[in-house]
């Protein structure tokens, strides 16, 4: 348990390194929030997967020079290497651990179990929350194919992960906006929206001991929202894009663990962003794509 802690360790300061590097390109308004939000899976992907291949020009690459040591885990015939990032240096031998002090052991042998506990606990916590809304809206009313009806809730939103459907309240039946509400949840159906969150919250429980996971956590679920606008808005023309901003307006906020939700994100932003928006034609599209290879390329490999 100590060994798997010691590397969990050296996967979330990685990931950090990349996250906080999404969070700089955040602030670039340029970019749309469609590439940020396939831009967030990048330190996700670090906080899960403990290898990487080895590249010359990546940000691993760059810190290795002054703080980062490289193990080697395999080496192929191509000149390919796959490598584990070590960042905390503690150990003088690797595949087992040979720490080097002693009560180094002992530190990572308790934080390991502390952190299998409270890892635990935040995973049942998880479960727990998604059957009870889950066990909330199953006995809604159903108004056409995958949307329904139920007085349980106070804003519309998608239910679920493997069956999603649209849940509205009474009052959003007759609303002028509807049409705009589930263009805007039936995109979020099609995104798989629901699963992104769920792998997120996962993740940042996975390394509750990080702040910073949970303020990637917290910016990407901001970001998804944004993102679902953005998908909507690139088949809408001006006068629609108004309409759809008054509908979000209109539409009562409320945020729960499982639950795309019409309001999610901070209003004054997604309405900033709504009215502001351009749609991407299909250069800034390959340039986006372009981007995306980039910045994985270099967040994604490891110090040759």
């Amino acid at each position: 348990m100590d060994e798997v802690f010691y590397w969990l360790f050296n996967m979330s300061i990685a990931a950090s390194a990349a996250g906080v590097f999404v969070l700089l390109l955040r602030i670039i308004k340029k970019i749309p929030r469609r590439v940020v939000v396939i831009l967030w899976a990048i330190p996700f992907l670090r906080m899960w997967v403990p290898v990487g291949i080895g590249g010359k020009y990546g940000l691993m690459a760059i810190l290795s020079r002054f703080t980062t040591k490289t193990v080697t885990v395999y080496e192929s015939r191509l000149s390919r290497s796959f490598s584990m990032t070590n960042f905390f240096m503690g150990a003088e031998s690797y595949f087992p651990i040979t720490y080097k002090v002693n009560i180094l052991r002992e530190v990572f042998s308790v934080a390991s179990v502390v952190w299998a506990v409270v890892a635990g606990a935040l995973f049942l916590t998880l479960v727990l929350v998604y059957v009870t809304t889950m066990r909330e809206i199953r006995d809604a009313t159903p108004l056409d194919g995958k949307v329904y009806v139920s007085k349980k809730v106070l804003s519309p939103a998608v239910y679920g992960i493997f069956r999603p459907r649209i849940v509205l309240p009474p009052a959003m039946v007759e609303s002028e906006h509807l049409k705009y509400v589930l263009l805007h949840e039936r995109k979020h159906i099609r995104r798989l929206d629901n699963l992104w969150r769920v792998l997120a919250f996962a993740t940042a429980a996975f390394h509750w001991f990080n702040p910073l996971a949970w303020i990637f956590l917290k910016c990407f679920l901001t970001d998804l929202e944004i993102a679902c606008d953005e998908s909507v808005l690139q088949k809408c023309g001006e006068e629609e894009k108004r309409e759809y901003a008054s509908a979000l307006v209109s539409a009562a906020e409320q945020r729960t663990l499982f639950i795309s939700l019409f309001g999610g994100a901070k209003l004054r932003t997604r309405i900033e962003r709504i009215l502001s928006y351009r749609k991407i034609t299909p250069v800034a599209a390959a340039a986006c794509f372009t981007l995306i290879a980039a910045i994985a390329y270099f967040l994604l490999t490891n110090a040759a």
